[in-house]
């Protein structure tokens, strides 16, 4: 949504996953903002060790070790 004064765009209302889609497409065109996006995941504490993703992927797909 584009909320308007005076007939100018001046604020954009989106939903998150909108939001979200369009920081990722930021990302991929400057390699600095997703360079950005991760260190703010880890500040953030939203990041898992590799070795728990790779197991939780093993289980999920059957794949042995």
């Amino acid at each position: 949504m584009v909320l308007t004064i005076n007939g100018k765009a001046e604020l954009v209302v989106q939903d998150a996953a909108s939001y979200q889609r369009l920081l990722d497409i930021a990302a991929q065109a400057d390699p600095r903002e997703g360079i950005r996006q991760g260190l703010d995941d880890i500040s953030r504490g939203r990041t898992r060790p590799a070795r728990e993703v790779f197991d939780a992927l093993r289980a999920e797909y059957d794949i042995p070790r």
